[in-house]
């Protein structure tokens, strides 16, 4: 039995090695930089992907997204649906040994992915990504049903949750407007400001 779960454990980590993948060397520090993160402090013990609720999704888990991250495989984590599939929900933050946060690596990936025009692993989580973040640009904070509407048009979903949207429309669930917030003028610069440094 423990030689069986030896050779699966042993299969797993053979199929990570990566040949005739280009080295991106400063790959690391860039995700450092806009992360905060140091990828370099992560010794692969396996609590962020044995924590992550979104793991059973992911084709490459989160641990090993930080050790290609920290072997500068950038075209491989760039390409990679796992950096889409990321909930940010921080579940890694909080049960990291070294207080590490995959959720900002993985923000820090999606972002370096949409700036160099990287098309996404997951396209409709990138099409939500993309519809949430404007959503919030407009409004302040994400009002449901415009971003429903926008995510459906864009992903040329129309039809399949109509059912769902009616039931939870009746209950008072989705509000037909955006609720107003103060500082809406501040959410917007502060997205106007980070177009401008891209």
């Amino acid at each position: 039995m423990n030689q069986q779960i030896a050779e699966k454990n042993q299969a797993a980590e053979c199929d990570f090695v990566v040949y005739g993948t280009e080295v991106v060397p400063t790959f690391c520090e860039e995700i450092k930089d806009i992360s905060g993160e140091n990828v370099l402090q992560c010794y692969q013990c396996g609590e962020c992907t044995a924590g992550c609720p979104a793991a059973f999704a992911m084709e490459i888990p989160p641990n090993r997204i930080m050790r290609m991250v920290q072997l500068g495989l950038e075209d491989k984590v760039l390409q990679s649906a796992t950096i889409w599939l990321c909930a940010g929900c921080e579940t890694c933050a909080t049960r990291c040994p070294r207080g590490l946060s995959v959720a900002k690596v993985m923000d820090a990936a999606r972002e370096i992915a949409r700036n160099k025009g990287i098309k996404p692993g997951e396209p409709k989580v990138a099409v939500f990504h993309e519809e949430f973040l404007a959503d919030v640009a407009r409004n302040g904070r994400a009002h449901e049903l415009s971003l429903i509407g926008f995510y459906k048009l864009k992903s040329r979903n129309f039809f399949n949750d109509i059912p769902l949207g009616i039931k939870m429309f009746l209950k008072g669930k989705l509000a037909l407007l955006p609720e107003r917030i103060k500082g809406l003028g501040e959410v917007r610069r502060f997205f106007r400001k980070s177009k401008k440094q891209r």
